[in-house]
């Protein structure tokens, strides 16, 4: 009962992470702060439903092979967002997007020696 109760809010958190992350993408002035906030929802909101699936997969039905697929999805996960945002913000800017405000420090310029 009490890892039922603790997956639930694992998965719960994970929801929340997901709806500010929502939030954020409507709420940020740029291209690149989306890409951020959507960032966050993937990477900090599959963490928590993750987790609690695991723990929901193997205490509550008990299935070793449904906790290695969950594990093994919520892993790819976060390799994969990460990666595949940060090659977005770099087409992005090689695209000629450029975010709102100056920076003080351009990474992505140097990268593409400009």
């Amino acid at each position: 009962m009490a890892v039922r109760i603790i997956s639930d809010i694992l998965i719960a958190i994970g929801a929340i992470f997901a709806l500010a992350g929502t939030i954020g993408i409507l709420k940020m002035p740029d291209t690149y702060s989306r890409m951020q906030a959507s960032t966050c929802v993937a990477t900090l909101g599959v963490l928590g439903v993750t987790l609690g699936a695991l723990l929901y997969a193997v205490f509550v039905m008990g299935s070793a092979a449904i906790a290695i697929k969950v594990a093994v999805i919520g892993l790819l996960i976060l390799v994969t967002n990460p990666i595949g945002s940060h090659m977005l913000a770099k087409g992005a800017y090689k695209a000629g997007i450029r975010p709102e405000k100056k920076m003080d420090v351009d990474d992505l310029g140097r990268d593409f020696d400009e």
